[in-house]
């Protein structure tokens, strides 16, 4: 079964499925002008509240859906997936993860705008958003908004759910001995006391844990970059140049040519910001505004934040301490999680790095749990109507103890397939829907009044 998975992973991740996210990533990022530069710094104002309008429908805000976005997204990916990006694909994978998030951006803010132009406002004020609403209103293929969902809601056990209860369990069980199943059991309860209250207790939760968690971890970082100041400058030129020609094996390290470089570059990249996967949409969908490009901008700056800012971070970590060169107790070369705390051990002059990590990373998984399930939980709604919804909770819950105790690997490869399965029909979406992206975008640019409204000021 684990070789039919990993050739599964394989061909998922193969050459097609690469090149549709990066090439849709490459066509958005014409046909609006590269507005990820042009309009980076309005994006950021708009997350400020000052542009809100309090009479617009919706269940959260701008900075509510982007913090919960960022809480499905800050994870794993960006410990475990980085540290296994690079022992896998060498440092110069990292660049291409800079890649995939920058053309990213553009596709977040695609299908982050399609999410909310044809959201749908229940009876009851509550928001069914996501690539099923514009497959089916703006493609008019039912058919693939039933396959994406269907898709995300199995995906939502895998890389919303065991990921993440795996990847806590097992630092908890190092670092403090506890037994994985009370905590996956614990996590169970506390993510259950969260989920139960919906998007706007889940946006309420993450606005307040993503900004301090984020932060928390950028200044551990900051620490080893600044005790190993001189290495900075290597550690970026390592990145680019074994982006292109690959390293050579050096200690325990397996050498990697270009071609694995570039497929774990783009799938942990994927895996950390999710951009194309169509799982961010759901989120910003419930935004409080009546402007989809308003809120395509400010869903934009997730990829950056996840992925050019923090993963970032914990690559300069592992190249400038030369830890992915080095082996593990067990003789085999250190990767995932392991090679991030071996960075940390190394990098930092106070030590403790093993804490640090082990800390993070119940953080980051933790709020992604939470984010995921509400993924799951619109995409139920989608399938099978509100009732289904409190038994999802409640079986979402139920998981979470079972993905703590079984073998990562074999979760993270299952990840990965479902991964690809999301992003096939919400790239197929993007790529049609896009001349209407397109037309949105120029009507907003081209009123004053809604770019800078008059309430605003």
């Amino acid at each position: 079964m684990t070789d039919f998975l990993n050739a599964l992973d394989s061909f998922m991740w193969g050459p097609v499925t690469i090149c549709l996210l990066v090439g849709t990533g490459i066509l958005i990022a014409f046909m609006v002008k590269f507005i990820q530069i042009r309009h980076f710094i309005y994006a950021w104002k708009l997350i400020s509240g000052k542009f809100d309008n309090p009479d617009d429908k919706g269940e959260v805000t701008h900075f509510q859906a982007l913090s919960t976005a960022l809480s499905a997204t800050i994870g794993t990916g960006n410990i475990a997936g980085v540290g296994t990006a690079i022992a896998i694909g060498g440092p110069g994978a990292v660049f291409w993860m800079w890649v995939t998030a920058f053309f990213g951006m553009g596709l977040k803010y695609a299908e982050c705008l399609l999410s909310l132009n044809f959201r749908t406002i229940h009876p009851d004020g509550s928001v069914g958003a996501g690539p099923m609403y514009y497959l089916e209103k703006g493609l008019g293929k039912k058919w693939l908004g039933i396959a994406f969902a269907l898709f995300a809601t199995i995906a939502s056990f895998g890389i919303g759910n065991m990921v993440q209860a795996n990847s806590v369990a097992e630092p908890f069980q190092t670092a403090f001995g506890v037994p994985k199943i009370v905590t996956g059991v614990v996590m169970a309860v506390l993510c259950f006391l969260v989920i139960v209250g919906g998007i706007k207790r889940i946006g309420n939760f993450a606005s307040k844990i993503v900004p301090f968690m984020s932060v928390c971890y950028i200044l551990s970082v900051l620490c080893i970059i600044l005790a190993n100041f001189g290495d900075v400058g290597s550690a970026f030129g390592t990145i680019f140049s074994d982006a292109f020609t690959g390293s050579a094996a050096a200690g325990g390290f397996t050498g990697s040519v270009v071609a694995q470089a570039i497929r774990f570059g783009v799938a942990r990249g994927v895996f950390s910001n999710e951009a194309g996967l169509g799982s961010a949409p759901i989120a910003h969908g419930a935004a409080q505004t009546e402007e989809p490009v308003r809120e395509g901008l400010v869903a934009m700056l997730g990829p950056f934040i996840d992925t050019i800012m923090i993963c970032t971070m914990t690559a300069l970590a592992i190249v400038m301490t030369d830890a992915y060169t080095m082996l593990g107790e067990t003789g085999k070369a250190l990767s995932g999680s392991d090679l991030t705390a071996k960075a940390f051990e190394l990098g930092l002059p106070f030590g403790g790095g093993n804490y640090i990590v082990s800390i993070s990373i119940i953080f980051f998984a933790f709020s992604t749990v939470v984010g995921w399930s509400y993924y799951g939980d619109r995409c139920v709604d989608y399938l099978f109507g509100e009732k289904f919804v409190k038994p999802y909770k409640i079986i979402y819950c139920f998981i979470i103890p079972v993905g703590a105790t079984i073998k990562l690997s074999t979760v993270w490869t299952i990840s990965d397939i479902f991964n690809a399965l999301m992003a096939w029909p919400n790239l197929v979406g993007i790529i049609f829907l896009s001349p209407f992206v397109v037309k949105k975008t120029k009507e907003y640019f081209s009123d004053p009044e809604r770019v800078y409204p008059s309430y605003s000021k």
